[in-house]
Formats: C-alpha cells, sequence, structure tokens
C-alpha cells in the first residue's frame, strides 16, 4: 500500500505590531505569523485537564498550530490576541455564540480589526516606551507584556500565595515587570520599592489605561443586538471560545 503523506493548509497572520517591536533579527519583525488549521490533535489539547488547571491550554495550542520558526515567548500581548482570533476561525468558523447578561448573542470574528496604533511611539525593534504619570510626574519606561513575562508573572504569584493564601499581589506583580525604569533608574529593586512604596493608585490605573489604549493588539470591542438594543461589549476569549461544547 502506497504511504501517503498529507501538507496541512495553512494561513498567513498579519499581527497588529506588525513586527515593529520585536529586534530585527527576531522571525517576528516580519509581522506574520504562519499558522496550520486545527485537526483532532489540537481538539485533544483543548479538552487536556492538565493545561486546564495549570490555565496553560490557550497556549499549548497556540505553540501546536503555529508553523513559523519563533520563539513563542518572545509574542506580545495583544499579537497573541490576534493569533487567537486566527486559530478560532480557522478551527471552528468565524460565528462565535456565547451568553450575555443572559442572553445567547452572536459575532462574526471575520470583521474584528487590529487596533490602530501611533507606529511613531515605536523606536523600530525595541519594546520600551515613555510615560510620565500624571500626578507624580515621574518619568517611567514600560514595556509590553510577552508570553514568556506571562509566565514569569504566574509563577511568582503562585509563590506569593504559598507564602500567604490570602494575598492577591497580581497587579502590583504585573507592575513590577512591566516598568523598565522610573527616573532613569532601571535597577530592579528600585523598581519593586517604587511599585510597593511610591506609585500613586490614581498613577497605576492612568499607566494601565494608557498601555491599554496604545498597544498594538486587536479590537474584541463590538456592538451587538439585544433585547433593550445595541450595546458594545468586549469578546470573553476562553476555553468556550475555541469549543462551547467543551463545558469546562
Amino acid at each position: 500500500m502506497e504511504d501517503k503523506k498529507y501538507k496541512f493548509p495553512t494561513e498567513t497572520i498579519d499581527l497588529p505590531s506588525k513586527g515593529l517591536i520585536y529586534p530585527k533579527d527576531n522571525p517576528l519583525s516580519s509581522g506574520k505569523v504562519e499558522m496550520k488549521y486545527m485537526t483532532a490533535k489540537e481538539e485533544d489539547i483543548l479538552t487536556n485537564q492538565s493545561y486546564i488547571e495549570a490555565g496553560t491550554v490557550l497556549d499549548k495550542l497556540l505553540q501546536s498550530l503555529i508553523v513559523s520558526d519563533v520563539n513563542y515567548n518572545d509574542i506580545i500581548t495583544g499579537d497573541k490576541n490576534a493569533l487567537l482570533i486566527a486559530a478560532r476561525i480557522l478551527g471552528y468558523g468565524k460565528e462565535y455564540k456565547f451568553e450575555y447578561k443572559g442572553e445567547e448573542v452572536e459575532v462574526d470574528l471575520s470583521i474584528i480589526d487590529n487596533k490602530e496604533f501611533d507606529e511613531s511611539s515605536i523606536t523600530k525593534g525595541e519594546n520600551k516606551f515613555r510615560f510620565t504619570l500624571p500626578n507624580s510626574k515621574t518619568e517611567i519606561e514600560y514595556k509590553i507584556l510577552t508570553s514568556g513575562d506571562e509566565k514569569k508573572i504566574q509563577a511568582e504569584i503562585r509563590g506569593l500565595k504559598k507564602v500567604n493564601k490570602k494575598t492577591n499581589p497580581e497587579l502590583s506583580t504585573r507592575l513590577k515587570h512591566i516598568l523598565v525604569s522610573v527616573d532613569g533608574d532601571d535597577e530592579k529593586k528600585s523598581i519593586r520599592e517604587f511599585v510597593d512604596t511610591y506609585l500613586l493608585a490614581m498613577d497605576s490605573r492612568a499607566l494601565r489605561n494608557h498601555i491599554a489604549d496604545t498597544q498594538p493588539d486587536v479590537n474584541l470591542t463590538v456592538p451587538v443586538e439585544l433585547s433593550g438594543g445595541e450595546e458594545d461589549i468586549t469578546i470573553p476569549i476562553n476555553l468556550n471560545f475555541f469549543w462551547p461544547d467543551a463545558e469546562v
């Protein structure tokens, strides 16, 4: 019997960052990633209880789908969101139904666009940005978190919760990884001390809002028709985003 070799179809996905944030020698600087269509192998990943309990199931899924020779840990959050949208469309189609305020709504994922961002704010090949905190007037530099950063943050949070189960250190821990320098001081110890002791809540919120408004990403806010009229909502991305019947 003749052996058959199957070539999986792939699609090239345009990254919201256009590759501008990545160093020139990083394959992600091309602004494109090639992904294959989902198979039964990826469905096994989606239902893997170990991955689900560890919170890594979506990362494992994307790592299995990406064909391009890239380091997954280098991918920034907004670009990863674009890959998740593409993976859902390639796997289960563009129509996505979910419940919102007790009503079932349906959105067409193919209409989701990459957000416009100010390319002039980026020094090509560098993931570093400047911002003046509005209340303290402190000059800070920050980075957009990557998949690798997210792993480090979650590992640190788990460690802190082992020491004190009642603590909820996620916000401050994330800020310690986001900040690159404070008034020109890039020592990690100084950054951590600043977050814990001197960063005003108003400035923290302003920084987080600034990053959300300006970083390369996909626009997950879409208009939907509800019984009370049209409303703009943010599309939830979780395990059920890929497989509503998973019931996990």
